[in-house]
Formats: structure tokens, sequence, C-alpha cells
């Protein structure tokens, strides 16, 4: 079995339907026409009993009409003129008598039996189907043999049986070039989805048509995930990178005009103000490279939600010594949530460190599930954010001097990651600490 299932592995799904389906519908005939012979043989015994037994209340009747003067010849001569033709012995307490001469051994054995049954006698090569009945007439006891001769419709019986063979055969042939037939129609599916491939490949077409099998639609709905994906991290490329030149370029301009005016007298101010936009462009590079490593939402990839929070919140710990971290799970530590693991410890580690730097003394964050969605929630104690800004929060594409102080590059990446993975993103008022709240739900099983 282990052979046949390695050899279905190296051949096509066309040569393996083949090698199922053909060996299945050889082996199908072939037990129908076993089957054909056996009912065939029993219907035919059923039908010789019937009809012996019948013949046999006959000579019942004829018996018992003429006892107790009775004359076997004359038995005879009855019957054959009701066109019974049947051989046939009788014995009626110490008399016996034989219809057939040649066969007369053969039907007196049978009529020394104790059963009464259908039984197949032997005579001079002939094979006999005979019937034992065994009855009283006036208190006489009298058995009585009825025999055909079944080697004529043995004959019969076989020539019939193989022509249902031949039959079957063809039949056979025909459902092979039928199974062959359907084998080439189900493969259409995949042989235009190698059409659609190619032109895939060669750009007359962006995405593969889902109007193929059902079996085939999440395969292909995979497929174009992967191309959506492609197509997603080509856009968030060319987009990082304009919003890196935008961003960049002001501050940029401002230093070189700065540093060319040959007249221009550097005070502490200035100063300060250079090393301010310079550390403000650091920090966003730096956010640029950290945006640059975010996957996206990955067949295959899941995160541990419950230990990378634990291990992020003893790393920030150790970052804000003055600051509480709190965390609660509602939900089992060894749950996996499909986000790649850089990606949560992005979303996360942004999270609790904007909640960090601006917490006066605790930072809460929590951990649930509500149907499909992964749930996670930071509060700090902090002033918090007027609800007129809120929508700003994160918006990618402004400058960096209009970004809202203190929120602005890591709540970006935030929002970058909730959007790849078709999450939802909302600011508020914390519920049980006075600052801002965060809430992020992430669905389960989103693959773009």
């Amino acid at each position: 079995m282990s052979l046949i299932r390695s050899r279905l592995h190296r051949y096509s799904i066309r040569a393996a339907l083949l090698l199922l389906l053909l060996p299945l519908a050889l082996a199908f005939m072939g037990v129908a026409w076993v089957v054909h012979g056996a009912l065939l043989e029993r219907m035919s015994r059923d039908f010789f009993e019937f009809r012996l037994e019948q013949e046999s209340a006959l000579i019942r009747q004829q018996l018992e009409a003429s006892y107790p003067e009775v004359e076997f010849h004359r038995l005879h001569h009855t019957l054959s003129l009701q066109r019974f033709h049947h051989t046939f012995a009788i014995r009626m307490g110490d008399r016996t008598w034989s219809a057939s001469e040649p066969m007369r051994v053969a039907l007196f054995e049978a009529t020394d039996g104790r059963v009464r049954e259908l039984v197949t006698l032997e005579s001079g090569g002939d094979q006999l189907l005979a019937y034992r009945a065994e009855f009283t007439v006036q208190g006489e006891a009298v058995v009585v043999v009825v025999a055909e001769d079944y080697g004529a419709l043995a004959a019969a019986q076989g020539e019939l049986h193989l022509w249902v063979g031949v039959v079957s055969f063809v039949l056979l042939l025909l459902l092979i070039i039928l199974i062959v037939l359907a084998v080439q129609f189900a493969m259409r599916p995949v042989q235009r989805l190698r059409g659609e491939l190619v032109s895939l490949r060669q750009g007359e077409q962006s995405r593969l048509s889902e109007r193929v099998p059902s079996e085939f639609v999440e395969l292909i709905r995979q497929l174009n995930a992967v191309l959506d994906t492609l197509d997603q991290r080509l856009e968030t490329s060319r987009q990082s990178i304009a919003n890196l030149s935008h961003s960049v370029k002001t501050p940029v301009s401002v230093l070189m005009q700065w540093l060319e005016d040959p007249g221009k007298q550097f005070d502490p101010t200035d100063r300060q103000q250079m090393i301010r936009r310079l550390r403000d462009l650091d920090e966003y590079l730096n956010a640029q490279m950290r945006r640059s490593r975010l996957s996206g939402p990955q067949v295959g990839q899941a995160a541990l939600p419950v230990d990378q929070t634990r291990d992020m919140l003893w790393m920030m710990g150790r970052l804000h010594i003055d600051k509480q971290f709190d965390f609660e799970a509602r939900f089992a530590p060894d749950t996996r949530w499909p986000v790649e693991e850089q990606d949560f410890n992005e979303l996360l580690g942004n999270l609790v460190e904007n909640a960090g730097k601006w917490a006066d003394r605790l930072v809460a964050v929590w951990l649930s599930m509500n149907g499909e969605h992964l749930i996670i929630e930071v509060e700090d104690d902090g002033p918090g954010v007027p609800p007129e800004q809120r929508e700003q929060l994160g918006t990618r594409g402004l400058r960096l001097d209009e970004q809202t102080e203190g929120h602005g590059l890591g709540l970006s990446i935030v929002r970058d990651i909730v959007n790849r993975y078709h999450g939802e993103l909302c600011f508020g008022d914390g519920r049980y600490l006075c600052g801002l709240r965060v809430r992020i739900m992430l669905p389960y099983g989103y693959v773009d």
C-alpha cells in the first residue's frame, strides 16, 4: 500500500485518478459477473424445485384417485397425456416403479432417502435434479421422486452467463472510456488555471479568476492573496519612500540654508533647534527602518500574545524603572494568534513605549478575545490626548513638525500594522486610569 501511495505521489492527478478508478471499475464488473452467476444458479434451482414439487403433487393426486388399484403403467400414460415430461419413481409399500429404465437405479436410490429436499443425481454421465416427497395414501407410506435432466439447463445457463460476461466486458470498455472522458473533463479547470498563470506571468491579467469548482476556490483565493500581498508591499515601499523624501526634505533644506549662509551666527537657541531637528530626523529614519521590517499577514505565521506581552513588559520595566506595568490576559497562555511575531512585538512595543513615555506611574495592558478578534487594550495614567487631536494620532504622511508631540512615529507604525491586518484602532479616555486608552482589534486568520 505504501508503494502504491508513493507511486501515486509521483504521477499526475490524471494518472492517479485513472490508476484508482480503472481497477475499481474492473473489480466492480468482475464482482457483478460472479454475483450474476450465483444468482442465476440460485434462481434456476428454485424454479426447478417449485416445478418438480408441483408435479409431485400431481402424482399424489393421481395415486389417491386410483388407490388401491394402482396401475403404474396406466398412471404414466395418464401423466404423459397431461404433458408431464419428467421422469419419476414411486415406492409404495413394497412396490416400486420407475418411468425411466436407464435412470432406475439412481431414482430408487433417491427413494431410500430420509429427507424431503431437492437433490442432484448422477446416471450414466447425465446429471439429474430430483425432488423427493413423502406422504401416505390411506395409511400406506409413499415416496415419490420426480427428476429432470439438469445438464441441458446447465449448458443453457452457462451460455447465458457467458453472454452476460461478454456484455459486461463491452460495458466495462464503455465505462473505461467514460472514466477517461470524465477525468479529462474534471481536469479542464486545472488546464484553464495553467493558462491563467501564463497570462498572469505575461501581464495579460492581474488576478486569477474564481470561476472554478468549489474544491479550487480556496486555492485560487490564497494565490490571489499572495498577489495582493506582493502588490501591497510594493505600494507600501513606494509610499514609505515618498513619505521619507517628503519628511526629510524640509529639515534638510532648513539646515542647508543655515549652513550655507556665511553671515549666519549660531547662538545656543539655533544650535538647540538644529539638534532637535536632527534628532527628529534620526527618530523618523529609525521608525522607517522598523516599518520596513514589518511583514503583514503571512500564512503559517502565528504569535503567542501572552508570552510575548510578558516579555515586552519585563523589558519596558527595565527601561522605565520608575513606572509600573500591569498585565492581565483573559485566555490561555498557550493560545496562538495568526500574527507574525515581529509584527506583534512591534505593535505592542510601540503602544507600551508610548504609554510608558506619558504615564506618571502606571501602565496597564489587557489581552482578551471577542469572537473572532484579538483585543489589545493599553492605558496609562498620564495627561491623555484631547479628543479633537486623537484622529490625528499616528496619521501617515504628516511632516515631522505636524506630528502631535510624543504620539507621532510610534503610533504611526501601530496604525500601519493594524491596517495591514485589517483590524481596528481606537483612541479614547481610560476606563480605569485617567490617561489615554488605545484599543486594537485584530481579526482571526485574515490573510491578504
